[in-house]
């Protein structure tokens, strides 16, 4: 094989790509025409699409290509997920300068699988072009099976807030990166890769979720993308909030709050909902607010004083 992409060629790299590409039986039509086709059920498809920029969403320094693919999947399945349905396919783009080596960019390939074989969903096509950079965009597809979608703007005043997943750990595993550091190795491998609750999305539609969305870009944040959309006040109280041991050891480490990674730390993609009151929620999801009239996100009743979470643009 050869070592670099460019000795390789366009059309010959995307053939050892889709060679690696098993496809499920909603697709219908797989990679190597203009387009793919796959069946739709409900007669509706969920679709979502992210990039991931190397040098502002990872580093080959410190994530592996197959890291690299797990997290751009993880990305747009999670999207998926937040709207109450089932991620069935992907495509994928890929920019990379030619002297980036073949291998590499296979095994980004198998990351991506790997992280789509996890829900079921097929990769089925995409695109290759070369560039100075090495940028990878995702489009998910997903299959709302006869639900409503779940948008953010249906919470409503009177409802209760739920979480499902981990927070902090990515933001955790970033700091300690940034500082030359390498353990606890639960949280770098967090930010490397997340580990996304995909069940809890239909499951929370099933439920009766009002509002849902994933925590990417940290949980005040994303709260707040609910409260604006609903035009609606959300309280989150400090103590439903769960620090897993970990978390706080990293914080230790680098004499941080880590508090402060949970509520605004992102990347971790857990699934954040509202539900009507007394709604009977599985173990998994655990209050940690509620919804009321007025505006804006108060963290135990008042206005929070940091940065609320990423903004690619400030």
């Amino acid at each position: 094989m050869a070592d670099r992409i460019s000795d390789m060629g366009e059309f010959a790299l995307i053939g050892q790509i889709t060679a690696r590409l098993p496809q499920g039986a909603g697709v219908a039509l797989g990679p190597g025409d203009d387009a793919a086709v796959i069946a739709a059920p409900d007669g509706r498809t969920v679709v979502t699409t992210d990039m991931l920029i190397e040098g502002r969403h990872f580093r080959r320094d410190w994530s592996s290509a197959r890291d690299v693919g797990r997290k751009a999947a993880a990305q747009n399945l999670a999207d998926v997920a937040a709207m109450g349905a089932r991620p069935t396919a992907v495509t994928v783009a890929l920019g990379a300068p030619g002297d980036l080596e073949a291998a590499w960019v296979l095994e980004l390939a198998d990351g991506v699988r790997a992280e789509c074989g996890d829900v079921g969903a097929s990769v089925i096509g995409g695109d290759t072009v070369g560039s100075e950079a090495i940028v990878v965009a995702v489009t998910a597809l997903g299959d709302l099976e006869g639900r409503d979608p779940v948008p953010r703007s249906g919470a409503r005043a009177g409802d209760v807030v739920a979480l499902c997943g981990r927070l902090g750990w990515s933001e955790a595993g970033l700091q300690l990166l940034l500082e030359g550091q390498h353990v606890p190795e639960e949280v770098v491998q967090a930010h490397r890769s997340p580990q996304v609750p995909y069940s809890a999305g239909p499951q929370a539609a099933d439920l009766g979720a009002t509002a849902m969305c994933d925590v990417s870009d940290g949980l005040l944040a994303d709260l707040g993308h609910i409260a604006e959309a609903s035009s609606v006040q959300i309280g989150v109280d400090v103590s439903a909030l769960e620090v897993a041991d970990p978390v706080r050891e990293a914080a230790r480490l680098l004499q941080a709050d880590p508090i402060s990674w949970v509520l605004t730390g992102g990347e971790d993609n857990a699934l954040v909902a509202t539900f009507p009151a007394g709604t009977v929620l599985p173990d998994a999801w655990r209050v940690i607010g509620g919804v009321e009239t007025g505006s804006g996100v108060l963290v135990d009743s008042t206005s929070y004083a940091g940065r609320a979470g990423y903004d690619h643009f400030s």
